[in-house]
């Protein structure tokens, strides 16, 4: 199976990334999917780093993501309260070095400050709106969380309510949540 195009097309992520009021919350569904059949409805797709300061979210191939978040937990303990630094190392690790630039996931990672999205091509980028959204139902939850943010409800209302409606509308999606907050 060394061609690419014989894996099977996996999907069944959305991870989302909310900062309001001083509290941030990454939320992510438990679904993973092999075309057009659910293989695990519980999966847990967030993790909180650095001693409970960084929370980080992940979509794409697990093992890659895993590999990954390893390489951001080494990176914050080089750079202690540098989530920036740390992310943009990362993503230059990432870029440059020949077996990490084979690995096929994002992350959304952040901490009671700041969020950023984490890419292979190397994208650091931080939302403008204090909400952003990976994965195969990321633009539905945002899009959601967007129009949450303006109403009275907190930073974990905005993602849970996002997410539920994530879940309705993507089959990539199910309601079968893992939220951290700081």
């Amino acid at each position: 199976m060394s061609n690419p195009s014989n894996f099977p097309d996996w999907h069944g992520t959305t991870i989302l990334a909310v900062r309001k009021d001083g509290h941030t919350v990454i939320a992510g569904d438990g679904q993973v999917s092999m075309g057009q059949t659910i293989v695990k409805g519980n999966a847990r797709k967030v993790r909180t780093l650095a001693g409970g300061k960084v929370i980080a979210g992940f979509a794409g191939a697990t093992a890659d993501a895993l590999t990954l978040i390893e390489r951001l937990e080494a990176k914050l303990e080089q750079y202690p309260d540098q989530l920036a630094r740390a992310c943009v190392d990362l993503a230059k690790d990432w870029r440059t070095d020949r077996y990490l630039r084979k690995l096929e996931a994002m992350l959304l990672v952040a901490d009671r400050e700041k969020i950023f999205t984490v890419t292979g091509v190397g994208d650091v980028l931080e939302p403008e709106t204090g909400v952003a959204a990976i994965g195969s139902g990321g633009n539905y939850a945002l899009a959601a969380a967007l129009a949450f943010m303006e109403t009275d409800k907190d930073a974990e209302a905005v993602a849970r309510d996002a997410m539920a409606i994530a879940a309705k509308i993507c089959v990539y999606t199910n309601g079968n949540l893992t939220v951290e907050v700081l």
